[in-house]
């Protein structure tokens, strides 16, 4: 009998250790999982970030020898969209295309031209180098588009390029000049604007409304401009409102010529310094700045911005410097970058929104005299002084992100001072993304700081009261229905913020801001009362029961202060306190702000860090109360001196859990709070949180851009932060619990 006692024993002891073995290594099994996924995530994020802050690179591909004829000189070249087929129109009318890779020609259109007569200038008419004005060394243009057929035969992709006139083959004769010794031209829509000097000095201003298809009709308006300045220089910005005119010595001017019958000086000035003179002048995309080289190897950026008495002029906002002169100066056609070429056949990658210089390598050993980039950045093409084509090829994937754009404050075209500004997309082909993370991460923090304002009170003063006053049967009921509050959908919170509680809020601002002060007074005063209640009364309530006999006392002053606030509101602030906050305080008022916000969110976080603390106060030991009490200390005293401080581990922990909920939260912000990135600490203007951000722009943002992967930056970084936050609070919990778990 003993024996199977024994052996029964022995049996339950194997089974035990090995469920207690097996459990081990699945705990642990589990926790390595945990720490694998969060490493894998980790470093998925890494790789899709990294790529943004590659260096550029700047490779050579062919060199090209293309003769031309005796006499006859190159006007222009381009690069078609792809980068395999490269345009030369020569001064004789020839436009030449040939294959990039090995400078055969693919095809050979000829303007039909004037006797003796020949191309003196090419200008674009869009930012793609399609649309081309030629004109002549006379008085007559030509119009030109450059097409590209793409077929596909046997797996290989052909281009197929020719040239058709979109205003007829007979070139157009300008009337009122003598001679064309500059031209600008542009295309906006459905009309043309040139702007034409004469060989006199006279400027000639012209507008058509022009369809493809038909003759080019005579002109709806037009002027005729004596100047006091001999420019070398002559631009249009892309909407063709302005006309800028400078001369090498650096003298710019600068007419409004939106109504071209009537334009209007704006203003005059030098550009460059006495002792310099100016060698390069051209249009950043988007047509607001003008970027301009000296003769020192200075790149200069210009934007127009509105002065105090709101009249745009010309300021500098940024430069870059060179070694040398500028001989060559290639604006990007679908970015705000520059490629410079200095005299010294150097290299420099310039970004403006970037703010700086991407990259500086020697290219040429020769000086240039004309210089191109395809429309998609990744091709240039360089005519040396003797005649040859040398192409390049570039990757240059992210140039407008730096460490300055994303977290430092940028000079922004049509900004009068350095500022933080989210803005990734717009209807326009010229905007200039604005990537500053710093409103986000303002905006998180702001959301977090009010949520936790309302949160932490809240919910550590009523986990004290549930676990160390209430009684049994009333926590049984309490703690339950708090933590049940946590499995409430944060999109129905959000959903109840924007669409209820905020108009609530907008309609009684000054009865819930009272609240603040109403509720603590009228609790404290009805405390007060309680005390000199007869006994009769008093002690009907039994111990724990009383926190009850607040529910009927908060109503009713939740009451009262809807009632009376709009009486206050008529005498103090003449009925309207959003009104006089902007009026007298220069405060404004959007419906959705962090105070909604911070109701809404801390409503959401409370039961988190109360069930921790809850559980940290009620977990004290009662050897400790009750020794406390027994040398004579009161409940409070107690309470704040052994209790508090036992559980203050779990207590820390709990705020410290319910910040990364506060930080890491999507839907109640992205609902409730407007969604505006703006860096404004009032309590009354909303914000944007990265969280916000990345669930509302990551669905609509191009795989591999910029946008896309600042996205994913915006990601690592409330990945770094909560893990950081997270490690920090861990390191705090142990000391703390060493320090005080003897007691």
């Amino acid at each position: 009998m003993k024996s199977s006692i024994i052996k029964e024993k022995s049996w339950f002891e194997r089974k035990r250790a090995f469920i207690e073995q097996s459990a081990r290594y699945v705990i642990g099994l589990g926790g390595i999982s945990v720490i694998f996924a969060i490493v894998l995530i980790f470093f998925y994020l890494l790789w899709v970030v990294a790529p943004i802050f590659s260096s550029p690179e700047v490779n050579p591909q062919t060199r090209l020898q293309l003769p031309l004829e005796d006499g006859v000189s190159s006007r222009y070249i381009a690069v078609e969209e792809s980068g395999q087929i490269g345009v030369r129109i020569s001064s004789n009318g020839d436009i030449l295309f040939f294959n990039i890779a090995d400078g055969k020609q693919v095809a050979l259109e000829t303007i039909a031209m004037p006797e003796y007569a020949s191309i003196s200038h090419v200008v674009e008419l869009d930012n793609e180098g399609k649309k081309l004005v030629l004109a002549l060394d006379n008085t007559r243009l030509v119009f030109i588009n450059i097409k590209y057929r793409v077929n596909f035969s046997n797996g290989h992709r052909e281009i197929h390029p020719s040239i058709d006139y979109p205003f007829g083959e007979e070139a157009t004769e300008l009337k009122n000049i003598d001679r064309i010794a500059k031209i600008s031209a542009v295309r906006i829509d459905e009309y043309l604007v040139l702007a034409v000097l004469d060989s006199d000095g006279e400027l000639l201003l012209q507008r058509y409304e022009v369809e493809e298809d038909e003759d080019l009709p005579e002109p709806e308006e037009e002027s005729l401009i004596e100047l006091n300045i001999n420019p070398d220089f002559l631009l249009l910005s892309s909407q063709g409102q302005w006309l800028y005119m400078a001369d090498q010595q650096g003298k710019i001017v600068y007419y409004n010529v939106r109504d071209m019958s009537d334009p209007v000086l704006v203003d005059q000035f030098m550009l460059v310094k006495p002792d310099t003179r100016l060698t390069q002048l051209r249009m950043l995309l988007g047509g607001n700045s003008l970027i301009a080289t000296n003769s020192n190897g200075v790149v200069s950026q210009w934007s127009l911005q509105r002065d105090d008495k709101n009249q745009y002029r010309l300021k500098e906002i940024r430069g870059f410097k060179s070694n040398s002169a500028i001989a060559q100066l290639i604006p990007e056609k679908r970015r705000k970058g520059l490629l410079a070429i200095n005299e010294q056949g150097e290299l420099f990658l310039y970004n403006t929104t970037a703010d700086r210089v991407s990259l500086q390598m020697p290219l040429l050993d020769v000086k240039p005299i004309k210089s191109v980039i395809s429309s998609r950045g990744d091709v240039m093409m360089v005519e040396a002084s003797d005649g040859s084509l040398s192409t390049f090829g570039i990757v240059n994937h992210h140039p407008e992100i730096s460490w300055q754009s994303l977290w430092g404050e940028i000079v922004y075209e049509g900004y009068n001072e350095p500022k933080y500004i989210w803005q990734s997309s717009s209807a326009s082909n010229d905007f200039e993304p604005k990537f500053s993370l710093m409103p986000l991460a303002y905006g998180t923090l702001k959301a977090a700081f009010y949520a936790m304002m309302v949160a932490v009170p809240l919910a550590i003063m009523g986990a004290i009261y549930t676990a160390y006053f209430m009684s049994p049967k009333m926590r049984s009921w309490v703690k339950p229905s708090i933590e049940i509050m946590e499995a409430l959908p944060t999109v129905i919170l959000g959903f109840l913020a924007g669409l209820w509680f905020a108009p609530v809020v907008e309609h009684n601002l000054l009865a819930i801001l009272a609240l603040t002060f109403i509720l603590p007074i009228g609790l404290l005063i009805f405390a007060w009362l309680w005390n000199y209640m007869p006994a009769s009364i008093k002690y009907k309530v039994t111990n724990g029961w009383h926190a009850a006999l607040l529910i009927p006392v908060i109503l009713f002053l939740c009451w009262f202060a809807i009632e009376v606030a709009p009486l206050v509101e008529h005498f103090l602030f003449n009925g309207d306190l959003r009104h006089w906050m902007k009026a007298e305080l220069g405060i404004d008022y959007d419906q959705r702000n962090a105070l909604v916000v911070g109701i809404a969110m801390g409503i959401a976080v409370i039961p988190t860090i109360f069930s921790i603390t809850e559980d940290a106060i009620f977990s004290v030991p009662r050897h400790l109360t009750n020794g406390s009490l027994a040398l004579g200390a009161t409940t409070w005293q107690t309470l704040t001196r052994v209790v508090l401080l036992t559980a203050s581990p779990g207590i820390f922990s709990a705020v410290m859990i319910g910040l990364g909920r506060a930080v890491g939260e999507t839907m109640i912000v992205l609902m409730a709070t407007g969604n505006t990135p703006v860096m404004d600490a009032s309590l009354f203007q909303g914000m944007r949180t990265l969280s916000a951000n990345i669930a509302v722009e990551l669905p609509e943002s191009e795989v591999d851009s910029s946008h896309y992967r600042i996205l994913f930056l915006a990601a690592l970084v409330l990945f770094v932060v909560t893990f950081a936050f997270n490690t920090a609070a861990e390191v705090v919990r142990q000391r703390l619990r060493k320090r005080y778990g003897s007691l």
